[in-house]
């Protein structure tokens, strides 16, 4: 009995301890934070394969290569006009522009810029067959595909796009990386210069074809704008 009274009448820094101690053993205990669950949920999650690795390597280099600028409106209309009396969209226009600047630029035998120089002669070749056969009356649903076969016998036209994908040192997959952005913008730019569109069904899907033993593999139907 002495011993409660002398707890009780205990005000000091004794007293207010025990009475903490004592709330804490009355408390539930608390949970984790969500923090805390998804770090070591994020510990146990199994190691990345080797292609995830590749692919968000690949992810990070596109996200660090696009631009983004703001230009003055009498500018933008300048651009636009330049670029559609070239046959091409704003974006691929302006790359043209910069690519221009680093082949003009660069130091004398620079592989970067003969590169670029190779692949400047495809695409600026792939415009004028696109425009040849258009003339000729040689468009239908697969006018990309017509166009690259006539490209493909052009032995100029080829050695280029050997150079530009540098098909004589690339291993396999290195190819098969260099290959797809300048076949796609072969693409665009055979659609644009026929003033065609991609072709969709009646769900709104684009159309594609495959084809085997030519450069492209497979290509986006066309029709009439």
């Amino acid at each position: 009995m002495n011993d409660e009274i002398q707890t009780i009448e205990k005000t000091g820094k004794k007293a207010r301890a025990g009475k903490r101690a004592a709330a804490g053993k009355g408390k539930a205990a608390k949970p984790a934070k969500a923090g805390k669950g998804k770090a070591a949920a994020e510990a146990k999650a199994p190691p990345a394969t080797l292609a995830e690795k590749r692919l968000a390597k690949r992810k990070r280099l596109a996200e660090a290569n696009t631009v983004t600028f703001l230009m003055e409106t009498d500018v933008r209309k300048f651009v636009t006009a330049a670029a559609r009396e070239a046959g091409m969209d704003v974006a691929p226009f302006m790359q043209k522009l910069v690519e221009t600047y680093v082949i003009d630029n660069a130091p004398a035998g620079d592989a970067l810029a003969k590169r670029l120089a190779a692949k400047r002669a495809v695409l600026d070749r792939i415009v004028d067959i696109s425009r040849e056969i258009d003339k000729a009356g040689g468009f239908d649903e697969h006018f990309i595909l017509s166009v690259m076969k006539r490209a493909a016998t052009d032995a100029t036209f080829q050695a280029n796009y050997d150079a530009a994908v540098d098909a004589d040192t690339a291993d396999e997959r290195a190819l098969a990386r260099a290959k797809a952005p300048i076949n796609q913008q072969m693409g665009r730019l055979i659609k644009r210069a026929a003033g065609a569109k991609s072709k969709r069904d009646e769900n709104g899907k684009i159309q594609r074809a495959q084809v085997t033993g030519e450069v492209i593999s497979t290509y986006t139907l066309l029709e009439r704008a």
